[in-house]
């Protein structure tokens, strides 16, 4: 029986969709929910996968091709016996007079989006690895891996070795995530009257109530406690004194959000992505840091839903976990604020006349200044500073 192997519904407001790189080939047997191409959005990666056993008869979709929801890009044949080298080999190996046995081709080990296109890039045969993740799942630390151990391998598409002196380039396209990033961006810059407030805030009482908890806390909530609940909680206690920070601008109108949703920046392998923490002032501590490893692990694994990226009324990003000392984040749209966390450095700080040593972060507050004025914005980031600088603050209400 044919099978017609279409475009995945595209989430709401995504018109059109690019398709990456074909892992099967016309002829070739596949299995049941089988991976058979990747389906990259502006937003997210969509995976389209066999829906029967089978022998994949046409492709009619290229590598790179721009198709729509409910497009045709191949078809199935659930009857057919497969065509490639290795069912010729079993054909010529069975004595003539026997009918010819047919020799499923082994699926190839479950790899997640993230470690696909890094072997792609690298040059490393995901069939030879053996999977660190859920269900023996090839992840992208495992290609890391085995491409570390062969450094002489040469990653696909990548420009031959040059003489001393040579001028090389490559033009390659911009990924559909990367193109709405950039958007957005100019989307920000010229449509906002961007503007930054920085404030310092010592780590040390952080630091020292997690050095205390620590392990008491992991072994309780089998996650770690980081620093990013901490800000989470501080900036929805923030939000709440100063709701103007936590509204947006429709046309004429400014709308007062009366819920904290927060968007947590986080890398993948094609850019920054913003998954949302919905409800924040109704999370613990134990809950966002739950949410944020979450976001962090399908984030790698391109797994992140729309409805996940969708929304939020106030955005955090770090650059410290990258070295970054200042710097000044781009709002997210139509969210009216961002704060920028930063790297922590010991420095000298004056405490009751006397110079001492304190861990420090550099914050940042970029801001529209259409809608919140810079006395709401100093004020709002010295109610983090001050959230964290006495944490009893964020248990107390404060």
């Amino acid at each position: 029986m044919q099978i017609e192997i279409k475009a995945p519904v595209l989430p709401e407001s995504v018109a059109e969709a690019t398709l990456l790189q074909w892992k099967k080939k016309p002829g070739d047997a596949v299995r049941r929910d089988e991976s058979l191409i990747d389906v990259e959005t502006d937003k997210v990666v969509l995976e389209v996968v066999a829906p029967a056993d089978g022998v994949l008869t046409a492709i009619h979709q290229p590598d790179g091709a721009t198709v729509h929801a409910g497009d045709l890009l191949a078809t199935l044949d659930t009857e057919a016996a497969a065509t490639g080298a290795a069912a010729a080999e079993t054909a010529s190996a069975e004595p003539a007079a026997q009918a010819p046995q047919i020799r499923p081709v082994a699926a190839a080990p479950a790899a997640s989006p993230a470690a696909r296109k890094l072997a792609a890039e690298q040059g490393v045969d995901t069939a030879t690895l053996t999977g660190s993740g859920r269900d023996g799942r090839i992840i992208k630390e495992d290609v890391l891996a085995a491409a570390k151990a062969a450094p002489a391998a040469v990653p696909v598409g990548a420009a031959p070795a040059a003489e001393a002196g040579a001028r090389l380039e490559q033009r390659v396209p911009m990924t559909r995530i990367r193109q709405r990033i950039a958007e957005r961006l100019v989307q920000a810059k010229h449509t906002a009257a961007i503007l930054t407030t920085f404030n310092e805030v010592n780590m040390q009482p952080v630091m020292d109530l997690r050095g205390r908890h620590r392990e008491a806390f992991e072994k309780t909530h089998g996650v770690k406690l980081g620093f990013m609940s901490f800000f989470v909680r501080a900036a929805v206690e923030a939000l709440k004194k100063f709701p103007v920070v936590n509204a947006s601008i429709d046309g004429t109108d400014v709308v007062y959000h009366g819920y904290f949703d927060i968007g947590i920046a986080v890398s993948s392998p094609r850019g920054l992505v913003v998954p949302i923490l919905r409800d924040a002032d109704v999370l613990s501590f134990a809950d966002i840091e739950k949410a944020i490893a979450d976001f962090g692990q399908r984030a790698r694994d391109n797994k992140l839903t729309i409805e996940e990226l969708s929304g939020g009324t106030f955005s955090i990003t770090n650059g410290g976990i990258f070295g970054s000392m200042l710097s000044t984040p781009i709002l997210n749209p139509p969210q009216s604020a961002i704060l920028g966390m930063h790297n922590i450095v010991e420095r000298p700080v004056a405490e009751h006349g006397q110079v001492v040593i304190r861990p420090v972060m550099y914050l940042a507050l970029s801001y529209d200044h259409r809608l919140i004025d810079g006395r709401e914005a100093v004020q709002f980031l010295v109610a983090i500073k001050q959230a964290l600088e006495d944490p009893s603050r964020l248990l107390l209400g404060l």
